[in-house]
């Protein structure tokens, strides 16, 4: 008995036609509550991509230290995996006026709205806060033949094609940093090997069956393998050296290139004064609480707070300089 297949856009709409259903189970009314009111009652944190990634244990980091201190009731996580975490955004941008919703968000999205052109982009959110940075490394398989930056550059530069590069969505961090990268050392950023995978552990798993060459992502996300030897570090992308983190930077080792993977949230349109100042005074508790403190010790995260128009402004110069960067690549 043969079977018919739905086509790829009716599958694609009704997958956001579900999300959208989920989150609004998730989302309180915003009409059933006075402003910022439903925000402190329950509380859900949209991590814009699949469980186990960066953005996931970002907001669950910030549901547990939420919950620890009481400052809202209820902190749920709700995750809308997809497309550099523009699924998510796109969702967001659908929930216009709902003032108990907040939405990590951070580096990789940027770049992956510039070279999304869908017109959509974090200049339509409210900014609520940037909370914390932290750096990609650029790790080989334990197998590999480098141990040094220098080695890698000296192969990339020889053969591009044969030193794949496994990273995530594509205009996020991880593919910006692999032209950066070429672009540095004299190969032309369009001739890098990039491989584009939906998370970490995709990424993980090319770099450990030797599939590629080698990866790029968030320190973290590779920091229990490189701990156990089956990775080996090369650099990171830190303007200079992290403390805690025993990896010299690209910069340290005569390469040119530094990026930062920043995080923070954002609150869908249409809110008003009030919502987004009481929105910012929750995660300023956040911020200010211990066990926030031990979150970004435990991830090796660095603090960079900046509420409300401070984020905003970042936001804008942020844009500027991806949406540059990316031409400037070629991408």
């Amino acid at each position: 008995m043969s079977r018919t297949r739905l086509p790829n856009k009716l599958l694609t709409s009704l997958f956001a036609i579900i999300t959208v259903a989920v989150l609004g189970f998730a989302v309180v009314d915003a009409s059933s509550a006075g402003a910022g009111a439903s925000a402190r009652s329950k509380l859900t944190i949209m991590a814009p991509a699949a469980p186990g990634g960066g953005w996931d244990a970002f907001a669950r980091e910030a549901q547990q230290a939420m919950r620890a201190n009481g400052i809202v009731n209820n902190a749920q996580v709700v995750n809308v995996p997809g497309a550099g975490g523009t699924i998510g955004l796109s969702q967001l941008l659908q929930m216009q006026g709902r003032d108990d919703l907040l939405m990590v968000t951070g580096g990789v999205m940027v770049g992956a709205t510039v070279l999304s052109n869908t017109g959509e982009s974090l200049a339509d959110t409210v900014p609520i806060a940037r909370l914390a940075d932290d750096y990609n490394a650029l790790v080989v398989p334990a197998s590999s033949p480098y141990n040094t930056l220098e080695e890698f550059v000296e192969g990339m530069k020889a053969d591009p094609g044969k030193h794949s590069i496994a990273g995530g969505s594509l205009g996020g961090i991880d593919h910006l940093l692999s032209g950066m990268l070429g672009k540095s050392i004299g190969v032309d950023p369009k001739d890098v090997n990039y491989v584009a995978y939906s998370g970490g552990g995709e990424v993980l798993s090319s770099l450990l069956s030797s599939t590629t060459a080698a990866g790029l992502s968030g320190y973290n996300e590779f920091r229990d393998q490189i701990e156990a030897g089956t990775l080996k570090a090369l650099a990171i992308s830190a303007p200079e050296p992290v403390d805690g983190i025993d990896i010299p930077t690209f910069k340290q080792e005569g390469v040119d290139v530094a990026m930062v993977n920043w995080r923070g949230v954002v609150a869908p349109p249409g809110i008003d004064d009030a919502t987004r100042d009481e929105l910012i005074d929750i995660v300023t508790e956040l911020e200010n609480s211990p066990e926030w403190a031990e979150a970004l010790d435990r991830n090796n995260w660095t603090d960079s707070f900046q509420p409300g128009t401070d984020f905003e402004d970042f936001l804008v110069g942020e844009t500027d300089q991806v949406t540059a960067l990316v031409k400037e690549l070629g991408l």
